[in-house]
């Protein structure tokens, strides 16, 4: 990300936007997914809304905060328009993903954020960075200006778009993910049964119709979306789908505020899905509860049910939330029941398995977990409850996001930080437990005075946190693993 100071969010979706030009995607798309990606990243900044709304001419505290509600599910993984653009092999995916790292580092100007807003920009940016497969991050290698890359990019050749992934290549993808022994043999089972029907079909033999739409039950970050996504990929190689493309909804992105709107914003969701899959989060929510036992959601149900008939040949819905109000929502309409007969379920991690996915999220960001920093993750995880409401892969992920904030802080007064200490995560970085600071290790006249309030300004570090007069920039880039902290 920027240097001192940083991009503002203005500067950040102008260059985004000019990306997005290039790469032939709407600019009114583009523009809405970063302002809701800069809002879920800063929402707990006292007076983000109006330098939000700077940006946005007209806008309430009320679409600030609606914003941040779509733009959450993008502060562990990739957004929805440079999803489209991995899976297409464009050219400008790094270019675009780049872009949305510098709106990441944006969000840390709105308003006057905390190290917590440090830390979920860090892991936004370098999700957007880890799935368009930019450079990883390098300590100690100082960032080219701005005028010498583009004179490069003039004289390079025009990158052609990269192949598609084979079946295989996805499969292995989906095998290397932390745990989810059953899932994986259950995806495995899919792809031989639906592989071997196409084959039939080619050869002009009969075949049964084989429904190729899903249900996900498991808890929250469980890695729902992630193998949704591999899904989506998988079923394009086998020849099944048109473009592949993962398109994530939940109800407020279905329904109208108004009868008859409804089908109309369904219908609408769905066809740009097309050729891909849609992926619901919470589906029950149309049906049940205080929200679903509505004709509005009902409305949505009826609009795709035949909007999944009139497109049976190119699109695959799959459906997610928790076992029992999903087993409901499916029985709830015939017309559910009929298309969803696959059911996979996703079991909580381990502690074991939580402890590999959150050193692999640190590994990818370039920061460490020195061998207590672990231990005391464990400590963490058995004093926390694990009922509905535990987060699985996103629990770890938001110790992670905490933990590059308070890192940050501990580092504000060390004038030249070392490597390892620009890279390590300490024990004392994954609680709010007051310690001794790394600058009163080694600065004897440091005074607890000096600890009394954050800098609240501090840019995010994309590429090389190098610059030592800047230690708080340390903050890098945070990778999704898997998205594995941020599954439906």
């Amino acid at each position: 990300m920027s240097g001192e100071g940083g991009k503002s969010l203005q500067q950040a979706v102008t260059g985004l936007l000019a990306v997005a030009a290039r790469a032939g995607v709407s600019e009114d798309q583009v523009r809405a997914e970063a302002l809701s990606l800069a809002a879920a990243l800063a929402e707990s900044a006292p007076g983000a809304p109006a330098d939000w709304a700077k940006v946005t001419p007209g806008a309430t505290t009320q679409d600030f905060f609606d914003a941040a509600v779509r733009g959450r599910r993008w502060r562990g993984a990739p957004t929805a328009v440079l999803t489209e653009l991995v899976t297409a092999g464009s050219a400008e995916k790094v270019a675009y993903a780049e872009a949305l790292a510098e709106v990441a580092s944006a969000a840390c100007t709105l308003g006057e954020p905390t190290m917590r807003v440090v830390g979920n920009a860090s892991v936004a940016a370098a999700a957007q960075l880890q799935a368009a497969g930019a450079r990883p991050l390098q300590v100690g290698a100082p960032e080219k200006p701005a005028v010498e890359s583009k004179k490069a990019t003039a004289a390079e050749p025009a990158v052609e778009q990269e192949p598609v992934k084979t079946v295989e290549e996805l499969l292995a993808e989906l095998d290397e993910l932390t745990g989810l022994a059953k899932v994986k043999r259950e995806v495995h089972r899919q792809v031989a049964v639906l592989r071997v029907e196409k084959l039939r079909t080619e050869a002009g033999l009969k075949s049964p119709t084989i429904t190729r739409h899903l249900v996900f039950v498991g808890n929250p970050g469980t890695g729902k979306t992630t193998v949704a996504r591999l899904v989506s990929g998988i079923y394009k190689a086998l020849g099944l789908l048109s473009k592949g493309q993962l398109v994530e909804v939940d109800r407020s992105e279905l329904v109208a505020g108004y009868l008859g709107q409804t089908a109309t914003k369904t219908a609408d969701v769905v066809a740009s899905a097309a050729g891909g899959v849609l992926f619901i989060d919470e589906a029950y929510s149309l049906t049940a509860g205080d929200f679903g036992a509505d004709q509005y959601g009902r409305e949505a149900v009826d609009t795709l049910v035949k909007e999944m008939e009139d497109r049976r040949d190119d699109l695959v819905v799959i459906v997610a939330g928790y076992p029992e109000p999903m087993a409901t929502f499916i029985a709830a309409n015939p017309g559910l029941a009929s298309r969803f007969r696959t059911t996979i379920g996703f079991e909580d991690y381990t502690d074991d398995e939580l402890t590999d996915i959150l050193t692999g999220l640190a590994e990818g960001a370039d920061y460490e977990l020195i061998p207590e920093a672990l231990a005391k993750f464990r400590e963490i995880l058995a004093a926390t409850p694990r009922d509905r409401s535990f987060g699985n892969g996103r629990f770890a992920r938001n110790v992670l996001e905490a933990a590059i904030g308070r890192h940050a802080w501990r580092l504000r007064d060390v004038t030249a930080p070392t490597r390892d200490q620009l890279r390590q995560i300490l024990a004392e970085d994954l609680t709010d437990e007051p310690e001794h600071t790394e600058a009163e290790h080694t600065d004897p006249e440091h005074t607890e005075a000096e600890d009394t309030e954050p800098d609240r300004t501090v840019p995010v570090q994309t590429a090389d946190p190098t610059e030592a007069a800047e230690p708080e920039q340390a903050a890098a880039a945070q990778q999704d693993q898997s998205e594995q902290g941020e599954q439906a």
